[in-house]
């Protein structure tokens, strides 16, 4: 005979275990942009600290995934690993990339928290490489080119807001069709073998269990 199937509920995991899970999330995340960043420093740019920021696309997938405290923990990964691998952990350089990247992605961060779904990755993106090309002008004015920064505003503003547009749109379709960020922004548990919380789950005989 039939053996009649059994819910099984998840239960909710513990803070440890949610710390856990979000320090590897945050790591993995981190991973990608160290790849990123190398892929980026390969690609020849006219002033040291003017980049196609391409790294930071994981920390633009990354504001619906993680709470502020482990986000930022992902940004302060994000420039000291382009820094490393640049060689320009000591100098100037790194002080653009650290401004311009914290300050952008507090920017990013809070205008989707507050805008919910009324803000697209697209304009979420644009936000962040604007403020960040932003801040780059302005500590460009007091601590390299002085008056001329003005010279090089335009097309920095440009620059942001081409490439904001383009990685926003990647991360617009990307967050469409991937079942792995549906699954780590709905549940907080982007591990394949990690049922969601409190999902009754079928069973095709006694005691055994399925598992996504």
């Amino acid at each position: 005979m039939k053996s009649q199937s059994t819910p099984v509920s998840i239960k909710k995991p513990g803070h440890a275990a949610l710390s856990a899970r979000r320090a590897d999330l945050t790591a993995l995340l981190g991973a990608f942009c160290l790849v990123l960043s190398a892929i980026e420093y390969m690609i020849p740019k006219p002033l040291p600290f003017m980049r196609l920021g391409i790294a930071n696309l994981p920390i633009l997938l990354a504001v619906d995934l993680l709470p502020f405290s482990w986000y930022m923990v992902l940004a302060l990964v994000k420039v000291v690993g382009m820094s490393v691998i640049s060689g320009s952990l000591f100098s100037y350089v790194a002080l653009f990339s650290l401004a311009g990247t914290l300050v952008a992605a507090t920017v990013m961060w809070a205008s989707k928290k507050a805008c919910g779904r009324l803000i697209s990755n697209i304009g979420v993106s644009i936000l962040g490489a604007m403020t960040s090309n932003a801040v780059q002008i302005l500590i460009a004015r007091f601590v390299i080119f002085g008056e001329s920064a003005r010279y090089i505003t335009p097309v920095f503003l440009i620059m942001g807001l081409v490439t904001g547009a383009i990685l926003g749109l990647f991360a617009e379709r990307f967050s469409a069709s991937s079942k792995w960020y549906a699954r780590a922004r709905e549940t907080g548990f982007p591990a394949a073998s990690q049922p969601p919380e409190n999902t009754p789950l079928s069973n095709s005989g006694p005691g055994e269990a399925h598992h996504d």
